[in-house]
């Protein structure tokens, strides 16, 4: 069974860092695309970083610089290292990936629907 969870959430003043984690199970993730999304309170869900089945990858403009995503293949996990956080940051930060999307882009960060396994979230919650 594909199970995901995510880990490493919490509260930070702005200019912090965390380091999230999303422990996979039920597959080995270093061949599968992995996606982190978040969704604010009030607000849809966006697509933030993406890791491609060949470790491309992928940030979008709000993270970029500041976010880095990454595989650790002897925890299967990937990784989440925010740096600079921001109040506007705050969000539930999801775990995602598919077994026939491989290429990170704008379009699958936009239709995230296009991912069929999601892990619960962990709270990022960041203080001004």
């Amino acid at each position: 069974q594909v199970r995901l969870l995510e880990s490493g959430g919490g509260l930070v003043q702005s200019g912090g860092s965390l380091r999230l984690s999303c422990q996979a199970s039920g597959f080995n993730s270093d061949y599968w695309i992995m996606a982190w999304f978040r969704q604010a309170p009030g607000k849809e869900r966006e697509g933030g970083s993406c890791i491609s089945s060949r470790d491309s990858t992928y940030y979008a403009q709000s993270v970029e610089g500041r976010f880095t995503i990454s595989r650790d293949r002897a925890k299967n996990a990937v990784i989440l290292q925010m740096n600079n956080l921001k109040p506007e940051d705050t969000a539930r930060y999801y775990c995602a990936t598919d077994f026939e999307e491989s290429t990170c882009n704008t379009a699958l960060m936009t239709y995230s629907y296009r991912l069929d396994y999601w892990g619960k979230g962990t709270l990022v919650t960041v203080s001004s």
